[in-house]
């Protein structure tokens, strides 16, 4: 399929998805519909593969330090990134990029979608697709609205901004003020398997202030993990989603 092709299904899709209730595709929130009914937008990728992101950055105080956690382990990931934080702090953007890693697009603002807003999306999801796009010079492939929370608004803004919407398979709850390496380890581990993709966070700005050492600190052992069963780790591009399907993940 072209491009053209693909970003007008996309565009179609979409539009039939927004003019239902605003809330009703948000159901894709849930984790166990997700992953039964949208495998895709769950991110269930190749079976030998699993797929690392991180959600709310860039940070200058606490993206740095995961990026050299990162370039130790030899890993590269997917950061879904928040315009006005990439206008706000565009070295640490371009940091990401030349240090070898994906950026794609969260939102402008880490804002709540339960009022309908549909202008506003469009023009929130386009706006920060450009705000990356105007800093580093490539276009970003990848959407995950915040709380991933899919409203039609939001996935319509997607099919207009050319962005094909992913979620997460697996989570560390590393937000919470009592998430600990341990905490977050475990939690990845409940529904880690071949084909995931896991969230974590590589910033405190949207949730409990310090939480994000959990995440630094469980890294290493998240990475060994998926090594040990033979996994590799590295972004959403190596992940085989979004364009032409997938492959289904083998449960471990």
């Amino acid at each position: 399929m072209s491009e053209r092709h693909h970003r007008g299904a996309l565009v179609r899709n979409a539009t039939l998805l927004a003019a239902a209730a605003h809330i009703a595709p948000a159901g894709t929130w849930l984790p166990g519909p997700r992953r039964a009914l949208f495998p895709a937008l769950a991110g269930r990728g190749r079976s030998d593969h699993v797929a690392l992101t991180f959600d709310d950055g860039p940070d200058p105080r606490t993206t740095p330090r995961f990026l050299r956690v990162l370039d130790e382990l030899g890993v590269r990931a997917t950061f879904f990134v928040l315009g006005e934080a990439v206008t706000r702090s565009p070295r640490t953007t371009l940091e990401i990029v030349r240090r070898g890693h994906e950026l794609a697009v969260h939102g402008w603002t880490h804002s709540r979608p339960w009022l309908p807003t549909v202008a506003r999306d469009a023009r929130e999801v386009a706006r920060a697709a450009r705000a990356v796009r105007l800093v580093t010079g490539a276009a970003p492939r990848w959407y995950r609205p915040p709380y991933g929370i899919l409203t039609g608004g939001r996935w319509l803004a997607a099919a207009r901004a050319g962005l094909t919407p992913v979620l997460w398979s697996a989570w560390g709850r590393d937000w919470s003020a009592d998430a600990t390496a341990r905490s977050v380890l475990a939690t990845v581990r409940r529904d880690l398997r071949g084909g995931a993709t896991v969230l974590l966070h590589d910033t405190d700005r949207a949730a409990a202030p310090g939480c994000w050492r959990a995440a630094l600190a469980a890294l290493p052992a998240v990475v060994a993990e998926c090594r040990a069963a033979g996994w590799e780790v590295g972004p959403l591009a190596e992940h085989g989603i979004g364009r032409g399907g997938h492959e289904p993940g083998a449960r471990r």
